[in-house]
């Protein structure tokens, strides 16, 4: 009688940020697959997800090495991403998330962690490839936004990669990503009047819907794909199909105006994310997808239909050059818009007027 083979171990995998956005998502996908011998999910509240084993700790924890000694994969999803959030808090937060998680893992000898960052790391230029290969080298300006928390985060994984070479990191970078839930600067650019467009450039739009980041992610924990690994749906749209799907009229600006008015908006407290951010709304940063698609993954979500559930989660919000405008003040018609951009030179000399006074 030929003995056979012993099947491999199946691997314990965890998630932080289990409770509640893209976390909970996964978490759920995980519960019920038969890849995993049990699944651990990890955060500072207990969520709702069943049949998982809840940790209820925060990541930020110089103790949580000893809470994932029996962790074989760690897909780490805490992270403080909001637009609206203070931007030093926010980054301290992220940076000392990602610093302890990879930290921790290597003392636990967990052998593969997960990070989900963004494509924007790539930078957003008038004259990027269309689509931007896996290799493409990380152009992003470092800010104070989220793009320069996803900058950091990368940082930190790579000096990880050369200090604990025995552990296996995967980074997800996915284009645009949108879903019940989402809230970026993509998705705010569709409650605006009008769609921003600068002169001499069109933007084409890729969107990563969060049911297909989950996927990916499920793949990536089952080391299925390694590495630097961009996430998106097939292809792109053209800005004049976006115009056509939406039923939102485009507004075309001179940069050197876009980008100096957003900085001084930004600089006195009327816009929460930096003038570099408009960057990703007007110039493409789309993402060719090779490792997935190598790897069998495909995309569950077109383009087309990621747009056309973004703009029925807009809820009739209304949004101009980032700020989100309270529902008294949402009666912008598209020439209300315009005034909005131009003539926020009126709007700087007010603030300043009220600040001599």
């Amino acid at each position: 009688m030929v003995p056979t083979s012993k099947r491999p171990r199946q691997p314990v995998v965890a998630v932080t940020g289990a409770a509640s956005g893209l976390g909970r998502e996964l978490l759920s996908r995980l519960a019920t697959s038969g890849d995993f011998r049990r699944v651990v999910a990890i955060d500072e509240q207990r969520g709702d997800v069943q049949d998982v084993t809840w940790r209820v700790l925060d990541v930020r924890d110089p103790l949580l090495a000893n809470r994932i000694s029996d962790i074989d994969v760690l897909i780490h999803l805490a992270g403080d991403f909001a637009l609206d959030s203070d931007p030093g808090e926010r980054r301290a937060y992220n940076l000392r998330a990602a610093q302890t998680v990879l930290t921790a893992s290597a003392a636990a000898r967990v052998r593969r962690v997960v990070l989900v960052t963004s494509a924007m790391v790539y930078g957003a230029a008038a004259d990027n490839p269309v689509p931007l290969p896996e290799e493409s080298a990380v152009a992003a300006e470092p800010d104070t936004g989220v793009v320069g928390d996803y900058l950091e985060i990368e940082g930190v994984a790579r000096l990880a990669a050369r200090s604990h070479p025995g552990l296996e990191l995967t980074v997800l970078r996915p284009a645009a990503v949108v879903g019940p839930g989402m809230d970026t600067v993509i998705t705010r650019h569709f409650e605006a009047p009008r769609l921003l467009t600068v002169k001499g450039c069109s933007p084409r739009w890729q969107f990563c819907h969060i049911d297909d980041l989950v996927s990916a992610l499920e793949m990536a924990a089952r080391g299925l794909v390694t590495g630097v690994v961009a996430v998106g749906s097939d292809g792109w749209l053209e800005h004049d199909k976006v115009e056509e799907l939406s039923g939102i009229r485009g507004f075309e600006l001179p940069a050197g105006l876009t980008f100096g008015t957003a900085q001084r908006l930004h600089r006195l407290g009327i816009t929460p994310a930096p003038a570099t951010d408009l960057h990703y709304v007007v110039y493409p940063w789309v993402v060719d997808c090779a490792k997935l698609r190598e790897a069998g993954w495909k995309p569950s979500w077109s383009n087309e239909a990621a747009l056309e559930q973004l703009l029925r989660l807009r809820e009739n919000r209304t949004t101009v050059v980032g700020r989100r405008l309270p529902v008294k003040e949402a009666t912008l018609t598209a020439a209300g818009a315009t005034v909005a951009v131009i003539g926020t030179a009126a709007i700087v000399r007010q603030v300043r007027k009220k600040r001599r006074i």
